[in-house]
């Protein structure tokens, strides 16, 4: 009887820990948003939320603890691709304009879901897909679509604010990304946008960032005429000292935004990069002295790059065929702001 009761509660405690099948956890397990030391050992069971093993791993100031936003989702519910329920609370299954995303990618509603306790980016090409025009700098192509999709949030974050996911990216030549963008796609700021397929060396021979890379980055931009600005040092795409392959797992990876001039990139619990000043965050002055001000929609979505789709790393048909590899996965993604410790 022993025995029955001690299996009974471990799968209780297995069925009240949802997740997103995530590997080893990274980093430290030591703390709650508002950073007081928890027991490692502690069950999950005494969190509130998954990532509450996590602490912010950047204090919150003299004085100011973390506070959880509502658009915080651990995607503990289920939401089927064409019935999202729960999802539509938080999210839109589209991008924040009406725009299909950059050629040949083609979003579509249908490709997004929530199961198992993931957000699911899914990736396809049916035998009928429409052929689009791609262009890329003075490069132009024909190719066949690619669909996959984009999901924006409701609630726009400004500064000073902490912005985290936990994801898997995908096995894919194509882009795995978590970002925030500006309503008027003047200001944005990438969190996550990394490749996870070994395919890196385009038709023109020119060899590619690849799956030990993610690009922790920025861009301001003039609409019209267009320019785009983005710093473009090596530190921009962050490869580890162990050379982590960042598709074989589960990782989280964050961005304390603390004021127009000051982002900080977090990677399992570690800061990984810091860019602090008009030099690096605008040095053209496209924002006219106001820096990355402006309120933004969190973005999470895939993408068949046209940079990159032209020079000949689009997917393949044959390596669409393996769902599982084309699907991008995130577990859970968790908003903070700093407010006065009362």
């Amino acid at each position: 009887m022993e025995l029955k009761l001690l299996l009974l509660s471990l799968g209780f405690l297995f069925i009240s820990c949802s997740s997103c099948m995530p590997g080893d956890n990274n980093g430290e397990e030591n703390g709650s948003e508002n950073g007081s030391n928890t027991d490692p050992g502690d069950s999950e069971t005494e969190f509130e939320y998954e990532w509450d093993k996590f602490s912010v791993p950047v204090s919150a100031g003299t004085g100011m603890k973390w506070e959880l936003q509502s658009q915080s989702d651990d995607f503990n519910y289920t939401a089927d691709s064409n019935n999202k329920g729960n999802f539509e609370k938080k999210w839109t299954d589209y991008y924040h304009a009406n725009w299909s995303g950059p050629a040949p990618t083609i979003w579509q509603r249908d490709h997004i879901s929530v199961s198992d306790g993931c957000l699911r980016i899914e990736t396809s090409r049916p035998d009928d897909v429409k052929i689009v025009k791609v262009t890329s700098g003075d490069k132009e192509k024909m190719m066949p679509g690619t669909y996959t999709g984009c999901v924006t949030s409701k609630t726009r974050v400004v500064y000073p604010v902490y912005v985290e996911a936990y994801a898997k990216i995908a096995n894919s030549t194509m882009a795995s990304d978590v970002w925030m963008l500006s309503p008027d796609d003047t200001q944005e700021i990438d969190i996550i946008e990394a490749y996870g397929s070994d395919r890196v060396v385009g038709d023109d021979g020119h060899k590619f960032y690849g799956p030990d890379r993610i690009h922790l980055s920025h861009h301001v931009f003039i609409r019209d005429p267009f320019q785009d600005y983005q710093p473009t040092d090596p530190g921009s795409w962050y490869k580890d000292v162990n050379g982590t392959i960042w598709r074989n797992d589960f990782h989280r990876v964050g961005v304390y935004w603390k004021d127009p001039f000051n982002l900080e990139y977090y990677v399992d619990g570690k800061m990984v990069r810091r860019v602090s000043g008009k030099n690096i965050i605008d040095p053209n002055d496209f924002t006219k002295g106001t820096g990355l001000s402006k309120e933004m929609d969190i973005i999470i979505n895939m993408e068949d790059q046209s940079w990159r789709a032209i020079s000949g790393l689009s997917p393949t048909n044959k390596e669409l065929m393996n769902k599982d590899n084309n699907t991008f996965l995130v577990d859970w993604i968790r908003i903070y702001k700093p407010v006065e410790d009362k």
